[in-house]
């Protein structure tokens, strides 16, 4: 697997070389030291696998996620605290923290070289945050402001308080997975909603129920499937 390293601290690429190179599946063909330089190597080597810091100086190491570009799997090197490093687990193959333990890192290569890291179905807890890409950036979510999902093939699309709805390159059936039980309900085959979002419950012409979300005009479809599990929880 080709592999670039992102990092603006030169001791640091340096020395995740070095442990990198003890792998010989893995061949190490860039270094960056910024997102310009970093967008240029993702341009001219193709690479599987980038090992990214976050804070590169003024710069974000989440906005790699954002590139058009993105054929490759990331895994974040970190300094973070343990709180933030769980919000940037759940969205990228793996995490490392600095200074980076060698077992640590061999479990990672692991994961990539046998694809079990390729499609990460972490749970979610409420007080989590997740990566959200919006237009060419990507942000990081509160859990508790994600307002409902709505299934678009093998797509998802997130309501977020406050802002329009991102999409997402993961499953309805991924996301009923991860998300917290009993802050989160499935209400149609297509749809999860966030409880402390509904505004109100009520039935549809059609036979069926309509429930609106706060600070959202459009109603949405509730299956009488569901319907009785939602009274309940609401109830």
């Amino acid at each position: 697997m080709k592999a670039i390293i992102v990092d603006d601290e030169r001791l640091a690429r340096a020395a995740l070389r070095e442990l990198l190179g003890a792998h010989p599946g893995i061949q190490v063909v860039g270094e960056a030291a910024t997102l310009r330089e970093a967008r240029a190597l993702l341009r001219g080597s193709n690479p599987d696998v980038v090992f990214a810091d976050i804070q590169l100086g003024n710069e974000n190491g989440f906005d790699l996620l954002a590139t058009g570009e993105a054929n490759f799997k990331v895994v974040f090197v970190t300094a973070y605290d343990e709180y933030a490093i769980r919000a940037f687990e759940v969205n990228a193959i793996d995490y490392l923290l600095k200074p980076v333990n060698p077992q640590r890192l061999e479990a990672t290569l692991r994961r990539l070289v046998d694809g079990s890291g390729s499609e990460p179905c972490k749970p979610l807890r409420y007080e989590d945050r997740v990566l959200l890409e919006r237009g060419h950036r990507a942000h990081l979510v509160p859990v508790t402001a994600i307002q409902c999902i709505v299934g678009a093939g093998d797509y998802s699309e997130i309501w977020v308080a406050h802002q329009g709805p991102a999409l997402n390159p993961r499953p309805l059936r991924d996301w009923e997975r991860r998300l917290p039980p009993g802050r989160f309900l499935r209400v149609h085959r297509s749809t999860i909603v966030n409880l402390d979002w509904v505004e109100y419950l009520e039935p549809s012409a059609s036979g069926g129920f309509t429930l609106r979300l706060r600070e959202r005009k459009q109603e949405l479809a509730v299956s009488r499937r569901y319907a009785a599990k939602l009274r309940e929880e609401m109830a």
